[in-house]
This record gives structure tokens, C-alpha cells and sequence, in this order.
């Protein structure tokens, strides 16, 4: 099993993306409620190395020995990717490997308020950092940041982030009923996003329960609300997965090999992981396909939220 790479996985933005995950679980700037991976264990913001890097060349090398390119390599997994002191040095790696594939970068943006952290990722060919509040109580009560984090210099951060860098940022604000959609949070929020000035707003919500039972997803019909309230160009849904049954045969034998484990017995996400040597970000994205094919079902108990296979529902992927 690779320790620090997988996939690659189908990604609604992206095509089909080779993960690179350089933060161990689940070391993150935020607690945000709404985490598919899990609620964070080592709430921080300093800046570590983890690991030695040449491990992780040598994946990569091996990877790419052995595979066809992928549409994009991105930086995203168990934790907020900019806390990887050697973040930079892992771009240029790739970059001088692969120079016509495309990198992303999946961040929170909190760190890009420090100069050292917006210099480390100016390789990237595109930053998709997120901002899911513009004040400050309806920030600590989604996000739950670490205690030195401030608000009002994160957003300035991302502002001189878009000043600063050349290639395109597309800002994912999280949409969650009952806390950011109110009339005060949407017009505080798109008075930052005129400032930011993106090159695409991807308006998204929860594809799963989150980390608080009482989350619900946005509707389609409230998304488009927000967009018509905002009145901005530039504003992509993203909360459907459509488009993601093109898949490689690879994509075929991840749904059903987890078709065949959740048909025995109902797992969680971290069981699946676990049982089948597959990263948590790889094993969430099949999951989301098999929901949106209506194969799974997904429930609650005490140890956390379940998948198990819907009645007559098939062991391998339509």
C-alpha cells in the first residue's frame, strides 16, 4: 500500500486526479463540522516536514513508471496540505517530472496569510482554498479554527493570495443550512468574494452526514437561490456528482470491491478504509458514486455514519 499517494480517484472538478497526501491524519488548521474526513485530532498551525520526502519521490517516480499521466496531480488527504514545510520542494518535484500535467491544491487558506506559505505553493497550476464564513461567529462555529487564527486576516490573505499569484483560484464556499445561509452571512460573504475576486465561487454542501447529526445538506433549489442573490458570473454548483460514471476500469473494481465488503455488512467510512488499504479520500469519492447511483444506503449508530447496500441493488457498478 502507498503511504503517501493515491488513485487516482474521479474528481467533479478535476477528471481523474492523483491524490498526494503530505500531512498525516488528521493534523488540519480547522475542526470544521462539515469534514469528510473526520473531526481534526491535532488541531495546529505549525509547519512540520512529517516525513522524509524522498519517500515520496519515490512513489511518484514509481507511479508515473508504471501508469498513465492523470488530468491533475492534487494536493489533498488527511490534513491541510500547506502545514508540509516541504510543500514547495514536492511541487518542483513534480513539476520538473511531469511538467505538463496539471497540480492542484486543495487548502483551507488560513495559512495563506503568512508570506512564506503563499511563495510555497506559486508553482501550482491551480489553488482551490475555501471560505465558508465572513464573520466572525459564523466562522468559529463552522470552521472551529485553531485559537491564533483570526478571520479578518485570513480573508486579507487570500485577497493578497489572488494579487499574488498567476494561475487560477477557484474559492469553495461551503453552504450549510442554519448557519451560513442566513441574509447577514450570504451579503457579508459575497462582499469578500468581490474582494478575492476568483476566477470561478464553487458553491458546495454536504455529500454525506457530517461530523454533527443535526447538518443537513443545502437543496439544489437553495443553491441557486444564493447565486441569483449573489448576481455574480462567475458562480459554479458543484453539489451534484453527475458526470462521475465515466470511469477507468480501476474506478470499476474500486466500486466493486466495496460493493462486495458494505453487501456482507454495513461499514463506515474508516472501516472501509482500514479493510480495504485504500485512502480515505479515495474510498469517500466512490462512495459519493455509488450514492448518487442508489446502491447504498447510509445510516447512523453510536460508533459513527454507515454504508451498507440498498435491497436488489447490484455487487458491480451499471
Amino acid at each position: 500500500m502507498r503511504k503517501y499517494i493515491f488513485g487516482p480517484v474521479p474528481s467533479r472538478r478535476l477528471g481523474m486526479s492523483l491524490g498526494i497526501d503530505i500531512v498525516p491524519a488528521k493534523v488540519c488548521s480547522l475542526d470544521c463540522v462539515y469534514c469528510e474526513v473526520g473531526k481534526t485530532t491535532n488541531l495546529s498551525i505549525e509547519r512540520d516536514i512529517f516525513f522524509d520526502v524522498q519517500e515520496l519521490f519515490a512513489e511518484i517516480e514509481d507511479y508515473f513508471n508504471h501508469h498513465p499521466d492523470p488530468d491533475y496531480i492534487t494536493f489533498s488527504g488527511s490534513g491541510e496540505p500547506t502545514l508540509n514545510a516541504k510543500i514547495n520542494d514536492i511541487l518542483a518535484f513534480i513539476k520538473d517530472k511531469r511538467p505538463h500535467v496539471p497540480v492542484a491544491i486543495l487548502t483551507n487558506g488560513t495559512l495563506l496569510s503568512h508570506q512564506i506559505v503563499r511563495s510555497s505553493i506559486m508553482a501550482a497550476d491551480l489553488v482551490l482554498p475555501s471560505l465558508d464564513a465572513a464573520t466572525e461567529k459564523t466562522f468559529k462555529r463552522i470552521n472551529r479554527p485553531h485559537k491564533s487564527i483570526d478571520l479578518k486576516s485570513h480573508i486579507q490573505g487570500l485577497i493578497d493570495f489572488r494579487q499574488e499569484y498567476s494561475g487560477m483560484i477557484y474559492l469553495e464556499v461551503f453552504i450549510l443550512p442554519g448557519y451560513n445561509d442566513n441574509i447577514v452571512d450570504l451579503l457579508a460573504l459575497k462582499d469578500v468574494l468581490l474582494k478575492i475576486n476568483p476566477k470561478e465561487i464553487h458553491l458546495n454542501t454536504l455529500d454525506r452526514p457530517g461530523l454533527l447529526p443535526s447538518l443537513r445538506s443545502a437543496t439544489r433549489e437553495e443553491l441557486e437561490r444564493i447565486r441569483e442573490l449573489w448576481a455574480m458570473k462567475n458562480i459554479v454548483i458543484i453539489s451534484s456528482p453527475q458526470g462521475w460514471t465515466n470511469l477507468t476500469t480501476q474506478g470499476d473494481d474500486a466500486l466493486t470491491t466495496i460493493m462486495e465488503t458494505i453487501s456482507r455488512r454495513p461499514c463506515t467510512l474508516e472501516d472501509l478504509t482500514q479493510l480495504l488499504g485504500m485512502h480515505v479520500n479515495e474510498v469517500n469519492k466512490y462512495l459519493r458514486i455509488l450514492k448518487e447511483k442508489k446502491q447504498i444506503e447510509i445510516f447512523s449508530q453510536d460508533r459513527g455514519i454507515f454504508y451498507k447496500k440498498l435491497l436488489n441493488a447490484q455487487d458491480t457498478p451499471s
